[in-house]
């Protein structure tokens, strides 16, 4: 079925992702130069939608930013169309705003929006499907935790990222004879810190999905430590918890699409295993650092095959849909099977079964 769209704006939700200006491109691009499109890009995503702020975006406006960490558009991940705090309002109820959402692309003559983001701007964009907003989903998060595709744009250079800073904390662990505890984000998938562990070689990698015990870590680095491994490093991503306990929440965010913001982790085992094994343990949180920065030549011809599909899709006639990479093939997948879900690690990968035929640690 041939498409009958003529405008379409563009967002970047949730926090920033190494990537999202080579979708941008990619859209903006192929919109212009193929199809004669007018593109709009709604700025600070769900926000700018909110507030009505969004601006014409030209071919020149698209042009060197393939290699721009951030996002030219700017993005927001604590602005939610369906449950709106309005900060003019004190103490006030929460309120649906979307139908003023889709007025304001209406009145611009709009057609279709693409939502470049994770599952929480995937959520968003799914309930404006369900209102008859046609919408086109992009997977962002350096968390590789989004149902549906076996990887997002942005995994690949947070995993760099957070792999090169371990790879310099072996020296300084090994001359001062320390437990590294290195925390990694993730939320409540371990993607980025079984991938940068295993590619850094640490000794021990703690994941969400498989729930650690102490006392099996503090044998662990002892037992190096008998062996003349004066040092050990541990990688621990942010939702991992011990066995029958909780993660650690650094706070909440009330007016948020998802409130709860975890971290924390690597201070709490350092303390605990300094106390239980007396060796000398240092905690280092990577933080938004994963965020930033240019993306690899990976992120940017990823995210520049699903920017581009988008816009395919949509002029083909598709629909409410997520771009996808499954089994190394680009496809699409209806929202409504993505939204509310999250991708975690299977406790059968082949990466984890090969970390630990290497020796590697997960805490159990």
């Amino acid at each position: 079925m041939k498409s009958s769209v003529k405008s379409i704006a563009v967002l970047t939700g949730g926090g920033d992702c190494p990537g999202l200006n080579a979708v941008i491109r990619a859209v903006t691009k192929t919109a212009i130069s193929k199809y004669n499109l007018e593109v709009w890009g709604v700025e600070d995503g769900y926000l700018g939608l909110i507030e009505n702020r969004m601006r014409r975006l030209s071919y020149n406006d698209a042009s060197n930013i393939l290699t721009v960490g951030g996002t030219i558009l700017g993005s927001c991940n604590v602005a939610n169309p369906f449950d709106y705090a309005d900060p003019s309002q004190d103490d006030g109820p929460n309120t649906d705003v979307s139908d003023d959402c889709i007025k304001a692309l209406k009145s611009r003559g709009v057609d279709a929006l693409i939502c470049i983001g994770g599952d929480g701007t995937m959520a968003s964009a799914a309930d404006f499907a369900k209102k008859g907003l046609t919408v086109m989903g992009v997977p962002k998060t350096i968390d590789n935790d989004i149902w549906g595709t076996d990887i997002t744009f942005g995994f690949n250079t947070a995993v760099d990222t957070a792999t090169k800073a371990i790879d310099k904390l072996h020296t300084t662990a090994s001359s001062h004879h320390r437990v590294m505890i290195v925390e990694v984000m993730g939320r409540y998938a371990g993607w980025i810190a079984l991938y940068s562990g295993a590619a850094s070689g640490s000794d021990i990698i703690l994941i969400p999905e498989i729930p650690y015990k102490l006392e099996n870590i503090c044998d662990s680095v002892l037992a190096r430590s008998s062996r003349g491994r004066r040092f050990s490093i541990i990688v621990v991503a942010e939702g991992a918890k011990p066995d029958g306990g909780d993660m650690v929440i650094a706070k909440t965010l009330e007016d948020s699409p998802d409130p709860i913001r975890l971290g924390g982790i690597a201070n709490v085992l350092s303390e605990q295993l300094s106390k239980a094994t007396g060796l000398e343990c240092r905690a280092v949180n990577l933080g938004h650092v994963q965020r930033g920065g240019t993306p690899t030549p990976f992120d940017r011809s990823l995210a520049t095959c699903f920017g581009h599909l988008a816009v395919e899709l949509l002029m083909q006639g598709t629909k409410n849909h997520l771009i996808v990479q499954r089994e190394g093939r680009f496809k699409s997948a209806p929202l409504s099977e993505i939204a509310g879900k999250i991708k975690t690690i299977p406790t059968d990968h082949t990466l984890i079964n090969a970390a630990k035929a290497v020796g590697t640690s997960f805490g159990i």
